[in-house]
C-alpha cells in the first residue's frame, strides 16, 4: 500500500529545494507542490506556504520526509509534516490536487469526490470571429 508524505514550508523556493532532496533520497515521486496563502500573510516573514506531497512505499516516503523536514529546519523555514503510511485508495487522488483543485501533474479534475479521477481534459478549441456583418 501506498505512503503519502507532506511537507509545509514557506516560500515558494524552499519548497522546491525540498522537493528536490525529497525525490534525491529515496525512491519516491513528487506528485504535487500546492501553494497557500494564510490569513495572517502580512504578518508573516514569508507570505506564502507551500506543501510538497510525494508517494511511494512507507520506508522510502519516511526517509524521504526526514530528509525533507531536515532541510526546511536547516533554512528556518519548516512550519509542519506529515506522513499517512496507509494511504487507502478512495482518498489518494486527493494528494495530486493543487489550490486551484486541478492535478496539473496529470491535467485531471475529478468530478467527485466517490469517483475516479476524470479523463484527461483537452483544451477547448478557440472559436473563430464571424465574417458576416449584421445589418440593423
Amino acid at each position: 500500500m501506498a505512503a503519502l508524505g507532506m511537507i509545509e514550508v514557506y516560500g515558494f523556493a524552499t519548497s522546491i529545494v525540498v522537493a528536490d532532496i525529497v525525490a534525491k533520497t529515496a525512491n519516491v515521486k513528487v506528485v504535487a507542490i500546492d501553494r497557500n496563502k494564510p490569513a495572517n500573510a502580512d504578518k508573516c516573514e514569508v507570505p506564502l506556504v507551500m506543501v510538497v506531497k510525494f508517494m511511494g512505499d512507507p520506508s522510502a516516503v519516511v526517509a524521504a520526509h526526514d530528509r525533507g523536514v531536515d532541510e526546511a529546519k536547516q533554512r528556518g523555514l519548516y512550519i509542519t509534516s506529515k506522513i499517512i503510511a496507509g494511504l487507502d485508495p478512495q482518498v489518494e487522488w486527493f494528494a495530486h490536487l493543487t489550490a486551484t483543485g486541478r492535478d496539473k501533474l496529470r491535467n485531471v479534475k475529478p468530478a467527485k469526490a466517490e469517483e475516479a479521477p476524470a479523463v484527461e481534459e483537452k483544451p477547448a478549441a478557440p472559436k473563430k470571429a464571424s465574417s458576416k456583418k449584421t445589418s440593423k
